[in-house]
């Protein structure tokens, strides 16, 4: 199994430009399925969960051509309506195939998704969502078998909790059912943003993307179009968390600062100060960062769940106690235990996790169990005197696109082994 080998403590320095966002390519390349002609997308990153992705994509049939950051999906030649079990458990983002190819192929039979294990995150929304747009779903010893006898029509769909992966089943699915498709507490996300963008560029009419009620007009049909991937925020949230770890003044580029703003004032209570310019964002922290009093994991444009782990590690050498409560998912502190290795000081009582910084961190060997605990690992390390040597790479390559190196661009010293 691969290493990854950080020499810490070393100041970070330059510029490093954000890639395409793993969790908007992945619903793009899915709803590309309901789309009448050639779909071109542009700043797709290279990531494990991306090839995943193709490799259902080809196996349903369709035509897939990839070069570099650019994907082509061509739908027309579809014809199966099943994903392999194997495929389906490498990534829990799986399940976003569930809606696209009903309202493809009007059936479909898949097994439950795989992915990072973060605490139970049921697909319930989604099937009850399907459900009432006409899908029949029967659950057979972990295997979903799903018909459309009557062809998909609309609904009102009122969410109870603003699932991301379920707002995006609903519309792709929606966007050629028959009516009107009304969705209450819909997912916020910039991803769904993207994601209507795109869809309403090959001829959906979604209205209201971004706000809790996204209201989807059916038509008979959508071409393709070509579309450009928004920047992963929270990728330039790692970085700049591996900014502030390190005492370092950093540039992310080819971010939206827009998305970034639910993190800002986390980074300010902590000392850092924030400068945007167009599509890039400085980081310039204090020589000691400060104690953040308490960051609260929740919906967009909350703070997201995804960067808790990163800024915890960059709060682990600060002045102080922070306080973090993760709301979204149970068992997304993980890398706690990680982290004390390398000389952290934290407690977690349930939700809550009570950091006291501590003046240096040393490295050790420790392990990634997940993408953001492993991202976290890497900022920690980056902070660490001595030799930090992270496993289980697998999961960091899932969301991150060449970290090593960028990280060896900024003038970090990290080996792959």
């Amino acid at each position: 199994m691969s290493k990854l080998l950080i020499r810490g403590a070393r100041e970070l320095r330059g510029e490093v430009r954000i890639h395409g966002a793993k969790n908007s390519t992945l619903p793009l390349m899915a709803a590309s399925l309901v789309c009448g002609g050639k779909c071109y997308l542009h700043n797709c990153p290279s990531l494990s969960d991306v090839d995943t992705s193709e490799r259902i994509l080809r196996h349903l049939g369709c035509s897939v051509q990839r070069s570099g950051g650019e994907i082509v999906i061509d739908p027309l030649s579809t014809e199966r309506c099943d994903i392999p079990d194997d495929l389906m458990r490498e990534m829990r983002s799986s399940i976003i195939f569930l809606g696209a190819i009903v309202a493809r192929m009007g059936k479909a039979v898949l097994s439950y998704p795989g992915g990072c294990e973060l605490g139970p995150r049921p697909i319930d929304l989604h099937l009850s969502a399907l459900r009432r747009m006409g899908v029949v779903i029967r659950e057979d010893h972990g295997q979903l078998n799903c018909v459309v006898p009557d062809g998909l029509h609309g609904a009102v769909i009122s969410l109870a909790f603003p699932s991301v992966g379920a707002t995006e089943n609903i519309l792709i699915a929606a966007v050629v059912a028959r009516g009107t498709t009304v969705i209450n507490n819909a997912a916020r996300e910039p991803e769904i943003c993207d994601l209507a963008d795109f869809l309403n560029s090959c001829g959906a009419k979604i209205s209201g993307a971004g706000e809790s009620t996204v209201t989807v007009e059916g038509v008979a049909s959508i071409s393709g179009c070509e579309h450009r991937v928004i920047p992963d925020r929270i990728a330039a949230a790692t970085y700049l968390a591996a900014a502030a770890a390190t005492g370092s003044a950093l540039t992310v580029a080819d971010v939206v600062p827009r998305h970034l703003e639910p993190i800002i004032p986390v980074f300010e209570e902590s000392g850092c100060i924030l400068r945007t310019d167009g599509d890039k964002m400085q980081i310039l922290p204090p020589s000691r960062l400060r104690r953040v009093k308490s960051v609260r994991t929740m919906p967009y444009p909350g703070f997201p769940t995804d960067a808790q782990a990163p800024i915890m590690a960059m709060l682990c050498v600060a002045d102080g106690t922070s306080i973090f409560v993760e709301n979204i998912f149970e068992s997304r502190y993980k890398h706690v235990g990680e982290l004390l290795r390398l000389g952290a000081n934290i407690k977690v009582e349930g939700r809550v996790a009570i950091v006291d910084g501590v003046e240096q961190l040393s490295g050790a060997p420790v392990e990634a169990t997940d993408l953001r605990g492993g991202a976290a690992l890497v900022v920690a390390g980056l902070a660490a005197s001595g030799v930090t040597e992270i496993g289980g790479l697998n999961h960091l390559d899932r969301g991150y696109e060449n970290l090593e190196g960028n990280l060896i661009s900024l003038g970090a010293d990290v080996t792959r082994t």
